[in-house]
């Protein structure tokens, strides 16, 4: 049979299965989308957004202020000359590996390829990210040349995936401006160090801290160097450095603490600890490391934000390792998958939110709070929006933790593994709803083929699933969302002009079973018997517990495609003072992760966030395909792309330039966990005057 009439089969087939099987939104989405402009005014009881300090026009913290907001005031670029936008320089680095992906494989013959996730920062008329690597680079922000590079020399054969989200900035008030140190920049470590280095050359800050740097490691006691790390930049508040972790899922109950500490800015000492234990609790100290802090506790390991005026910062909490069994927590997860408010002067808990309760599904609090201020009735509201895992984004109220918008408790699937136990109930944020699908059912399991969707219907059958939130379990559990989101740790995008929040969403399951400590030797000899277990699972430790678990990152075919319905990623614009849906629209097409002619699938996975612009415009990256989009705010339409020479999974930033043109930029490096590959490339955009 000629190839063309092969494909012209193929294409055939698929439209028809596709068109009878997709149902590109949630049923709750539908009425949303339906909702008359007039209807939705009628709910907004006289409510209007207030612009905050988080508009800006250039972008001195990776979420282009301590608030989170992505969002970029004084936009030259808009809707009438968007078509213009064109590469105005490339850089790159030079710091990224060919290796192992999670979906490929691991062979263990090679190391993991690097995941560029860097979001570089404007400050002082200069560029400022972070390589896989570890380098800092500071670039000339109009042409892209190297003004000059740290390297901080560490051993990354220690840590399976090099990875670097970012630096922090601060401009010292005390200093003139031609003073050693005057504006600095803060570089996380793989290896637990925070390096201070002067903006304008790259050199250490000697006086801060110790040497230019704070130590971590300290009070940790003795532990692998892969277990503890940091991949997120510091937030800088007025006076404090503060900063959380990143600590190893699922190898051991005896990980680090998982501490959040504060520095003062002008010393880089210690100014305060939160050890995230339960309230009036003493930590359990190991009596022969003689550790500070106690181990195995809930970590900080994205973003935190920070409101000045209240005196208050806000850290997204993980969940207490290990993620799917919590029989030994005894408590000791209380702040675990929370969003937490702590005093600035003291680390004191003011209020927390718990998201999850018990969490035992790696539903951790993944993304920076977005912080927002609006009027409700002619009262001031300071408002605080967190994206999860779940699909959730729950909208609270920052000074006190209130919910802003009824929050209900609704009973959840029971029957935890022995040993283990299932909260009765979770939260539900009734406003906004969900951005999953999360009535996922047989019903709705599909494939691209009849073959494919069989297979996929006879693995659910053979699974637990039972909505969402069901347990881990011996048979293996469908995990939906996955542990991936839902949302991740790029984070929403507020424009608080236009009363929208942005939030792009990973709509893919994935399966965990519980293997009892005395059959995991085993398991993984049947692992490597199978193909599709070889390639997209592996199993975990989970040292400590009766259990290790092995680990599939998708619900998958035979033919490796998602069991669950397209779109897998969508991006979606909510109204702040009505809590109602605008738009849900597919992120992205399977161009760059499936042979032709399957290219035309609309929502593909994605790991990245979005920014705004005061001109209605949203950009974003973020997809396996490899391209970054422009879209209308108020449609959510594709105005604009272009296209990379690899995925960018980090956030793109902007800002205006001391010549008045506006430039975005954005890191294009891929990922292991998502197949896309690795790359260097840090690319700025801005309009041409040659088209």
């Amino acid at each position: 049979m000629p190839k063309s009439i092969y494909y012209l089969l193929i294409l055939l087939l698929f439209t028809i299965i596709y068109s009878e099987q997709t149902n590109a939104f949630p049923n709750s989405l539908e009425s949303d989308r339906s909702i008359k402009k007039s209807d939705k005014q009628k709910n907004n009881h006289s409510s209007k957004i207030l612009t905050n300090s988080s508009t800006i026009s250039y972008w001195p913290h990776v979420g282009g202020s301590v608030q989170g907001g992505h969002y970029i005031s004084d936009s030259k670029i808009n809707l009438k000359n968007i078509s213009k936008l064109d590469i105005a320089w490339t850089h790159r680095s030079g710091d990224f590996r060919e290796g192992d992906n999670f979906i490929d494989g691991i062979s263990g013959d090679k190391p993991l390829q690097t995941g560029f996730q860097a979001t570089p920062i404007h400050f002082n008329n200069a560029l400022f990210y972070c390589t896989p690597y570890n380098r800092v680079i500071s670039l000339n922000p109009e042409n892209g040349s190297v003004n000059w590079t740290y390297d901080p020399q560490v051993d990354l054969s220690k840590f399976g995936v090099p990875r670097c989200r970012g630096v922090s900035s601060w401009t010292n008030p005390k200093l003139n401006e031609t003073s050693k140190c005057k504006h600095m920049i803060f570089a996380p470590t793989m290896d637990a160090r925070i390096i201070a280095l002067d903006a304008t050359d790259g050199e250490k800050c000697h006086n801060f801290a110790v040497n230019g740097e704070i130590i971590l490691t300290n009070g940790l006691g003795d532990y692998n160097p892969s277990d503890y790390s940091l991949t997120t930049p510091p937030l800088i508040t007025s006076t404090l450095l503060v900063t959380g972790s990143a600590v190893a899922d699922n190898i051991s109950t005896d990980v680090p603490s998982g501490v959040v500490r504060a520095y003062d800015l002008q010393t880089g000492q210690l100014a305060w600890v939160w050890d995230t234990i339960p309230p009036n609790s003493k930590p359990i100290l190991n009596s022969q490391t003689k550790e500070t802090y106690q181990r195995g506790t809930t970590n900080v390991w994205s973003f935190i934000s920070a409101d000045d005026e209240l005196g208050l910062v806000y850290v997204p909490t993980g969940n207490t390792s290990p993620d799917y069994y919590g029989g030994h927590r005894n408590g000791s997860d209380y702040y675990s998958s929370s969003v937490v408010a702590l005093s600035q002067k003291t680390g004191e808990v003011k209020w927390h939110f718990r998201a999850v309760n018990h969490d035992i599904w790696d539903f951790d609090i993944p993304s920076q709070p977005t912080l927002y201020d609006f009027e409700l009735n002619g009262k001031l509201v300071r408002a605080l929006a967190q994206t999860t895992k779940m699909g959730h984004v729950f909208l609270l109220n920052r000074e006190t933790g209130e919910p802003i918008f009824p929050i209900e408790d609704k009973p959840v699937p029971q029957g935890a593994i022995t040993g283990d136990y299932t909260a009765p109930t979770q939260p539900f944020p009734t406003k906004p709803k969900s951005l999953m699908n999360l009535d996922f059912n047989e019903d709705d399991i599909w494939g691209l083929t009849p073959f494919d969707r069989g297979a996929c219907r006879k693995k659910f059958k053979e699974l637990r699933y039972e909505g969402i939130y069901t347990p881990s379990s011996e048979e293996g559990s469908i995990h939906f969302p996955g542990s991936f989101g839902g949302h991740n740790w790029g984070g929403p995008a507020l424009d608080p002009v236009n009363k929208k929040l942005i939030v792009n969403t990973l709509h893919m399951a994935s399966i965990v079973k519980l293997i009892p400590r005395e059959k995991c030797g085993q398991a993984e000899i049947d692992r490597q018997k199978k193909r599709l277990d070889r390639r997209f699972s592996f199993i975990e430790p989970s040292e400590g517990t009766p259990f290790c678990n092995q680990r599939w990152l998708g619900f998958f075919s035979p033919l490796a495609i998602p069991c669950t319905p397209p779109p897998w990623g969508t991006l979606a614009s909510i109204d702040l003072v009505s809590g109602d849906i605008d738009w849900q629209v597919p992120l992205g097409t399977t161009r760059d992760l499936a042979p032709f002619p399957v290219w035309f699938i609309k929502g593909v996975p994605n790991i990245g966030g979005p920014l705004v612009t005061d001109t209605g415009l949203i950009f974003i990256a973020a997809t396996t395909d490899f391209y970054i989009r422009g879209f209308d705010l108020n449609t959510g339409d594709v105005v604009w792309k272009h296209r990379l020479p690899t995925a960018a999974h980090a956030s793109p930033m902007s800002f205006i330039s001391q010549n008045n043109e506006q430039y975005i930029v954005v890191a294009a490096g891929g990922s292991p966990v998502l197949a896309t590959p690795p790359g260097d490339y840090v690319i700025a955009y801005k309009i041409s005057a040659d088209k």
